[in-house]
């Protein structure tokens, strides 16, 4: 694992703007704040999986940003550091492709951020989202469009999250290897689309998502 970058005072500037909504949380006399995000909407294979995550007060962590906005190994060193800070709070929730087919993958990613905040070892008192859809929860929380690039607890649990179903998805290419999962973690990339074609679908793949859905009908 890397060692942390040291901040200069722009990357300072930067984390402090992204903490802006749990400053604002905290002078309304919120403490324990967990952000929440969601990996695995689009894919045509996998599960859904999402994280919540409370930081501490004033936390700063080098290049922290939306996962999607990372590198690979950029997102596996901040994993690395985020899960293993013992001042961090973190779950994780995972629901299979069998329940995304059975419910949908809406209500699917639901019930993941219901699970990781199931899973938190301590009780937050507020909850911010990444999105505009929230699922129902006993705790005040609101939704943030783009959270993951203006929240910097949501931007934590979108790389815990992201790494989280990665790494599940390069196992799965174990089993499945003519897929290639562990490249395209189970997005409908020219690759895989071509390997569907060749291959058809395997258990891993979401039946109700197009064109698997096509396929199983013929």
């Amino acid at each position: 694992m890397q060692r942390a970058t040291r901040l200069d005072y722009r990357e300072k500037n930067r984390l402090r703007k992204m903490s802006f909504h749990e400053y604002r949380l905290y002078s309304l006399g919120y403490n324990q704040i967990a952000g929440i995000d969601e990996a695995g909407r689009g894919p045509l294979a996998g599960p859904v999986v999402a994280a919540a995550c409370i930081l501490p007060h004033d936390y700063l962590l080098a290049r922290l940003n939306d996962s999607k906005q990372l590198s690979a190994a950029q997102r596996d060193d901040l994993f690395a550091q985020l899960v293993s800070d013992s001042r961090i709070i973190y779950g994780v929730g995972i629901v299979s492709v069998e329940r995304i087919d059975q419910i949908n993958i809406l209500r699917a990613t639901f019930e993941a951020m219901q699970q990781s905040v199931a899973a938190l070892h301590l009780k937050p008192d507020y909850l911010l989202i990444d999105g505009n859809q929230l699922p129902a929860f006993d705790y005040p929380k609101e939704g943030i469009v783009k959270g993951d690039a203006v929240s910097i607890s949501i931007a934590a649990a979108s790389i815990i999250a992201k790494v989280t179903r990665d790494r599940l998805m390069i196992e799965e290419a174990l089993r499945w290897p003519q897929y290639g999962f562990d490249q395209h973690k189970g997005y409908g990339t020219p690759q895989h689309l071509k390997a569907l074609q060749k291959f058809g679908p395997c258990p891993l793949h979401r039946k109700t998502f197009e064109p698997i859905n096509t396929i199983y009908q013929k």
